[in-house]
């Protein structure tokens, strides 16, 4: 089960914004619902073995799981919708219960360190990062289950950067350029899927 974890620190906590406004008022969730709909949509279908963590300032997760996700399409509005109809039910999660507002979605009240702790033991944390190793050089068997976090157009906060420092087991570079969240997600997805582009 590949992870990936978005850091979205400007991104609703609450549904009241415009499906027309992602990239202004609804604190650029054009750019994060591109990384969830990269984590998951191949040509034909839907990527089971990923979930996607979005973290909404810090104080609320909402997790995609591809093994029963449905209505995800290849475009902003529709995902952004998804993540929408996730906070109309936020009331309806209560302590570590999720609210589960449709199928492949929960909503859990908790913000970025809450869900590294309950996903650490899933398999090596890894933070994607312009100053880390190049990825080329890391044996691709040992990412196979890895937990990629990302962060939006912002930069990782001093405390996101301790909290990865304590529980992170790699900080990788994908590549020469700096790149959007959603195109590093579709480069890690090529490199692990081609075993480090072993093979097509």
């Amino acid at each position: 089960m590949r992870q990936f974890v978005l850091l979205g620190h400007d991104v609703p906590t609450e549904p009241d914004f415009s499906l027309d406004d992602l990239a202004g008022g609804a604190g650029r969730l054009d750019a994060l619902c591109r990384s969830i709909t990269a984590a998951f949509v191949t040509s034909h279908g839907i990527r089971e073995a990923v979930r996607v963590h979005l973290v909404a300032q810090d104080e609320l997760t909402i997790t995609f799981d591809g093994r029963e996700l449905q209505r995800l399409n290849p475009d902003e509005r529709s995902t952004a919708a998804l993540v929408r109809n996730a906070l109309e039910h936020r009331e309806d999660a209560i302590g570590a219960l999720p609210a589960e507002p449709s199928p492949g979605v929960e909503l859990y009240r908790r913000g970025f360190e809450g869900t590294l702790e309950e996903i650490a033991d899933d398999g090596p944390v890894i933070q994607l990062h312009e100053e880390g190793d190049a990825v080329v050089d890391v044996d691709p068997t040992t990412l196979a289950d890895g937990i990629f976090v990302l962060s939006d157009h912002r930069d990782f906060t001093a405390d996101e950067a301790a909290l990865l420092e304590a529980h992170a087991e790699q900080r990788l570079r994908l590549g020469p350029e700096l790149l959007h969240a959603d195109q590093a997600i579709t480069v890690a997805h090529h490199y692990l899927d081609t075993d480090g582009y072993e093979r097509c």
